[in-house]
């Protein structure tokens, strides 16, 4: 019975470590903006209100704005109405990088959570 015990109780600890290894970091978009290139290909979660949205057939993007920047996140899953509050995770990916400025950062939308005003 010990052993039994003792093995449910590891396979409960290494569980919880692989789930917390698996969630992405929330952060904010000014620091994303600030240093892309520490978040480049990284998952990342943000919580914001939608300012922009433009959709096509189940595809698109739309601007996030968490009060502190915003970033548009590209999504195959049909976009967010402006408005509504959303919290969504996904990978950084940068675009053209000229003079030292970043054009197209984004994000890859993995999950998302939407909540409409």
């Amino acid at each position: 019975m010990h052993v039994f015990r003792q093995a449910f109780l590891l396979s409960t600890i290494l569980a919880g470590a692989l789930l917390l290894t698996a969630c992405p970091s929330k952060t904010t978009i000014s620091r994303i903006n600030s240093d892309p290139g520490h978040y480049r290909n990284k998952d990342v979660g943000l919580i914001g209100t939608v300012t922009d949205s433009y959709g096509f057939l189940g595809n698109g993007a739309y601007e996030l704005d968490d009060g502190t920047g915003r970033i548009w996140v590209a999504t195959t899953r049909g976009v967010p109405s402006r408005g509504s509050r959303v919290g969504v995770s996904g990978r950084v990916y940068t675009g053209l990088e000229f003079g030292g400025r970043n054009y197209g950062l984004g994000l890859r939308e993995e999950n998302r959570e939407t909540r409409s005003r």
